[in-house]
């Protein structure tokens, strides 16, 4: 592949939810981030709570974020977040401008996600309900940073849920502003204290017949059978996240044929027609260096 994402400043994955850097041989950015190596980045996964609130999760990314200046030399990095882990990237852009070039949403609950709406609703505050949930997320949790390298950092599974309600990501919104459009489904500011802001996720196609022996991927069903809980936007979310509710700053594209998962690059993901999720993350590194970024 031709070195033309050598980005003036190293890249940052950061994982959403339940997220990890490596369990065994297995990397959850692997394909994402070999490609963008291949291609000329500098390319960093930092280690992050599982399961925690944003402002948590971070603080422990603005710490990775000074370990990455000081060990590259750079003077700031491009963040690029899935899931909740875009949240994390724009707390730490908010906090540190001086040390974040870009943030880039990728399928990020920017404006709270239904689906975290109804499993809080589901749940009673303070009974049994929420107390059983809360130790079978935490357990599942638990077992994942055995596996991987992240058993050490805290984990709150309340707080992960409480933090991604439309309600916990207004008030976080209110704290943090920074890239968020005016108006619903709107477009946000590109620059805001020097940091440029951009985002693009993905809608689950209509027709399932559509997508032949895709349709048939667990990943595939498991965000179709969650997609049913959506109300505001029961046709335009990936599983997860609604449309609109993913935009920020330039939004590059918010209707890619593409699930949850499929946009942090999972295999099956490669197979839609059309559209590439790794190559979508190349493309960006190409629009970071054209910014000079």
């Amino acid at each position: 592949m031709q070195r033309n994402a050598s980005t003036c400043y190293p890249i940052l994955l950061v994982h959403g939810l339940f997220g990890f850097e490596r369990i065994g041989k297995f990397e959850l950015f692997h394909d994402i981030r070999q490609a963008l190596r291949n291609a000329g980045a500098r390319v960093f996964v930092p280690h992050l709570s599982a399961i925690h609130d944003n402002e948590v999760r971070g603080d422990q990314l603005l710490a990775q974020i000074e370990r990455v200046l000081e060990g590259t030399g750079a003077h700031k990095v491009n963040l690029i977040g899935h899931s909740q882990g875009a949240l994390t990237a724009r707390y730490a852009a908010a906090i540190a401008p001086h040390s974040v070039a870009s943030v880039t949403s990728v399928s990020g609950p920017n404006h709270g996600s239904e689906l975290a709406d109804f499993l809080r609703k589901a749940l009673t505050p303070g009974c049994l309900p929420e107390h059983v949930a809360e130790t079978v997320v935490t357990l599942f949790a638990d077992f994942l940073a055995a596996l991987s390298d992240n058993q050490y950092l805290p984990r709150n599974a309340i707080a992960a849920l409480n933090a991604l309600t439309t309600e916990g990501v207004g008030a976080f919104n209110d704290k943090y502003p920074q890239g968020l459009p005016a108006t619903w489904g709107g477009k946000g500011c590109e620059r805001v204290n020097g940091v440029h802001y951009y985002s693009w996720s993905g809608v689950l196609p209509p027709n399932t017949l559509q997508e032949g022996l895709y349709a048939l991927d667990p990943f595939n069903v498991f965000c179709r059978a969650l997609s049913g809980y959506f109300v505001t936007e029961s046709e335009q979310n990936d599983g997860l996240v609604g449309r609109f509710s993913s935009h920020l700053g330039t939004v590059i594209r918010s209707d890619y044929s593409l699930d949850h998962l499929d946009t942090i690059g999972q295999p099956a993901g490669q197979l839609r027609k059309g559209v590439n999720p790794i190559e979508l993350y190349v493309q960006h590194a190409r629009r970071l260096r054209d910014a000079g970024l």
